[in-house]
């Protein structure tokens, strides 16, 4: 299917995004993490828009050829929320399908549980609700350390010049060990190095970790919020860097909720089993559509 890139203006900034599927067809607005951009979910884009949606996925600002503003305050999680109920504006659109998998997943909670009327659905792919990552820390120390990269995170200058050298060679060897074998070829490697080269992207990237000292300073009561839309939490079973257990406690604070775990799978579970993702993509979707017309 031949993709439409387009750059439009929202919340102040530009962004690149990637269109397919009939114009007419609901809007499924899909957010990726960190260290993708929209290429991160190109095993789902075609299927979803063979089904009839209308698929946006964005880079997000800091990413590829997105804006890349290098302040920290650039890069809270109301500030990113902004961008994507901006995104839903700009392509004229009251509201979306919200699909967002690590960061773009927590971009996704925040947003489903701030403007509810703009989301019809929310299926997070690997990440907890926001507020659930520090309850879980507190409960069960191994996600601590699971998370400790954060920490590295919050330093400034060193964390690029950590991912950066030898020409980004270990980030991508990296991002590949941590996924099952073939997650991330040669060619989907080569093509993420494209993107991160790109001036500026690496430290808006990482804003979006350093970002999170705004949210400690707010005791997380700004996002500590339920969730009043329908909700589908899908997780890989072997993710390395977070607990099942931030799923399900992510379940109870859902009005009304799906939870599927893939076994095998890690955080990339949309490299790894993209056959089994899709499907369970699909069958969300056809059972909003369901029960949107018994009511």
């Amino acid at each position: 299917m031949k993709y439409e890139h387009k750059i439009i203006e929202a919340n102040g900034h530009s962004f690149h995004m990637v269109c397919a599927g009939p114009k007419n067809g609901k809007l499924v607005l899909m957010l990726h993490g960190f260290p993708e951009f929209w290429f991160g979910f190109r095993h789902q884009i075609n299927e979803l828009a063979d089904a009839g949606y209308y698929v946006v996925v964005p880079d997000q600002r800091g990413y590829n050829q997105s804006d890349k503003p290098q302040d920290i305050e650039s890069y809270t999680l109301w500030t990113l929320r902004d961008d994507c109920e901006a995104f839903i504006d700009a392509l004229g659109r009251e509201k979306a399908i919200l699909i967002g998998h690590d960061w773009g997943g927590a971009v996704a909670w925040h947003l489903a549980a701030t403007r509810p009327e703009r989301i019809e659905k929310l299926i997070a792919i690997n990440i907890p609700h926001p507020a659930d990552m520090p309850r879980v820390m507190i409960r069960k120390p191994s996600q601590l350390i699971r998370s400790a990269y954060m920490l590295l995170f919050q330093l400034p200058v060193i964390p690029e010049k950590l991912m950066a050298s030898g020409r980004f060679h270990y980030m991508a060897k990296g991002l590949a060990m941590t996924g099952k074998n073939h997650a991330f070829m040669e060619y989907d490697l080569a093509k993420y190095q494209e993107a991160w080269k790109k001036p500026g992207a690496l430290t808006g990237m990482l804003n979006w970790y350093r970002a999170l000292r705004f949210q400690v300073q707010a005791g997380f009561k700004q996002i500590d919020l339920p969730i009043n839309v329908p909700t589908h939490i899908i997780w890989g079973i072997n993710d390395p860097f977070l607990s099942k257990r931030l799923a399900k406690e992510s379940a109870k604070r859902c009005n009304e909720v799906d939870v599927s775990f893939i076994d095998g799978a890690t955080h990339w579970v949309h490299h790894e089993e993209p056959e089994i993702l899709n499907y369970l993509l699909l069958q969300s979707l056809k059972k909003r559509e369901r029960k949107i017309q018994n009511k």
